[in-house]
């Protein structure tokens, strides 16, 4: 198992609410499932992966969950290609040459 000590950056998972705790206008599906939260921030203690953790987030803001990653990365995505996006870069790329 992989520990985190005081210090490093650190990702924890906190259960919002609760399945069936969910508001009421929300699908069945979604009503099933917890709502999760996912935080990252600076471990102030040592603590191993599934353990308790308290953190301080780069605004300043303390709270706590369960330790699910030491060191997270940064994963950042657009989604899917969407062919529609590539007709409208087209003509916007048309009309600004014809604007010249």
């Amino acid at each position: 198992m992989k520990t985190a000590k005081k210090g490093d950056w650190v990702q924890v998972e906190e259960t919002v609410l609760k399945a069936g705790h969910r508001a009421p206008q929300v699908p069945e599906d979604t009503q099933n499932c917890d709502l999760k939260l996912w935080v990252k921030g600076i471990a102030r203690h040592e603590a191993v992966i599934g353990e308790a953790m308290e953190i301080v987030t780069v605004t300043g803001r303390r709270t706590s969950g369960t330790l699910v990653e030491v060191n997270p990365r940064y994963i950042h995505d657009y989604g899917d290609f969407q062919p529609e996006l590539l007709k409208v870069e087209l003509q916007l790329k048309e009309l600004m040459e014809e604007a010249n």
